[in-house]
């Protein structure tokens, strides 16, 4: 069982709070494994086990309990009078009108309630009315490289290559990592969230007719496999709806606007906006989109180019999120900066490149920081370890020293 030290430690913080506290994240990126963990931790903090209720929603034994009054009533009744009771709804999401439950246990006194989801939606619609306040939000994301090395035990450098090629989810980093299976399980993934969000997407379509369906199978994943080439690249669903349009298909933008909604509600796919750093301005054109897991990411692709900067570039933008900041892409006059990562109200600009030691990729990386005529900190991560150093305010950093800590 891989511990995530970060994720445990905000539940713990959160313990007693009158608040639902909500993890969401891609399917196996831990959050079942969290919430046991969480558990073992109460148990041990001196929490006996009749105060702790647990229902995992993926597993059939519960499957009565996807009916929302059926599962009230199973909760109410195990409640402990006089002592505080801790539920524990793992993919919630799979009961239908589950916000009736979570808002009706909220009110009741001694009920610390924590929801995991795989999927955005669940914090959207009747839950975010309801609950508007009421709820804090865990995004639970695939190991970073830190706990991927802490796990694995490899040496740094073998260890972020290995890192590129299969990615961070937990159960890789424990697992025989042969190519086979690597790619085996990888497969079994990516199919269960295609899959699994089609049928949970069917299921809402009954209550919330502004869901159109999505049925097509095949063209969710050209989508997919076609977001996982054009990552770092700016698009639109106009872009997206002319690729189709080219390869054969006819479609609309509405359609492809859908499906590309479900990519990223199950957190497959996130988005990156555009950023006036001048005007300190959200831009609506030409967004980008990141693909959660570099291991996803190679399966889903065909092995044609090696395209390292794009990779890294995926790496870093995780890693500021996991570290807290909102991301977005910057853009100074006619240039763009990789990234501007904001965190209450203080910039830190971000450009990311494999190698800086050719004259012209230095000043290609330098230029678009050298434009930006605040004061908040410019930073440039590069692979490489001959370029380190100051240069007029601007910071170059080691790459994988950066992602462990050991840039301080």
């Amino acid at each position: 069982m891989v511990e995530r030290k970060e994720y445990l430690d905000q539940l713990i913080q959160w313990k007693d709070e009158q608040v639902i506290k909500v993890v969401t994240g891609i399917r196996r990126c831990g959050k079942s494994t969290l919430l046991t963990q969480y558990q073992s931790w109460l148990k041990d903090s001196g929490i006996s086990e009749n105060q702790i209720i647990s229902v995992n929603f993926e597993e059939l034994e519960y499957e009565e309990l996807l009916d929302y009054k059926k599962l009230y009533e199973y909760l109410k009744a195990r409640l402990v009078s006089g002592a505080k009771t801790y539920i524990f709804l793992d993919e919630i999401q799979k009961v239908p009108a589950f916000e009736k439950v979570v808002d009706s246990l909220y009110v009741k006194p001694d009920v610390d309630i924590y929801i995991t989801g795989s999927n955005a939606y669940m914090l959207s619609g009747d839950l975010a009315t309801l609950l508007t306040g009421r709820y804090v939000e865990i995004k639970m994301l695939p190991l970073s490289f830190r706990e991927f090395l802490s796990i694995t035990e490899l040496e740094k450098e073998r260890g972020f290559a290995e890192y590129l090629k299969i990615g961070g989810l937990p159960y890789l980093a424990v697992m025989d990592r042969t190519p086979q299976k690597v790619e085996t399980y990888l497969e079994g993934i990516y199919n269960t969230v295609i899959v699994r969000d089609i049928e949970d997407r069917q299921a809402r379509k009954e209550s919330d007719p502004s869901k159109r369906k999505i049925t097509d199978i095949a063209l969710l994943k050209s989508i997919a496999k076609y977001l996982a080439s054009v990552v770092g690249s700016p698009i639109s669903i106009r872009s997206i709806t002319d690729y189709l349009i080219s390869s054969g298909r006819k479609i609309s933008p509405n359609t492809v606007n859908d499906y590309v909604e479900a990519l990223t509600e199950s957190f497959i796919f996130y988005s990156a906006d555009r950023f006036d750093i001048v005007g300190k301005q959200l831009l609506k054109v030409n967004k980008k989109m990141y693909i959660v897991d570099l291991g996803l990411r190679n399966h889903i692709l065909p092995r044609r180019n090696y395209d390292l900067g794009f990779s890294l570039e995926s790496i870093v933008y995780f890693e500021l999120l996991r570290r807290g900041y909102k991301v977005m892409i910057g853009k100074v006059g006619n240039t763009e900066v990789d990234f501007v990562a904001e965190k209450q109200g203080a910039y830190t600009y971000v450009q990311v490149t494999a190698d800086m030691t050719a004259e012209e990729t230095f000043e290609r990386e330098m230029r678009p920081l050298t434009l930006i005529r605040d004061n908040y900190e410019k930073l440039i991560l590069t692979a490489d370890h001959l370029t380190l150093g100051n240069y007029n305010g601007i910071q170059v950093k080691n790459l994988v020293d950066w992602l462990l800590g050991l840039d301080q």
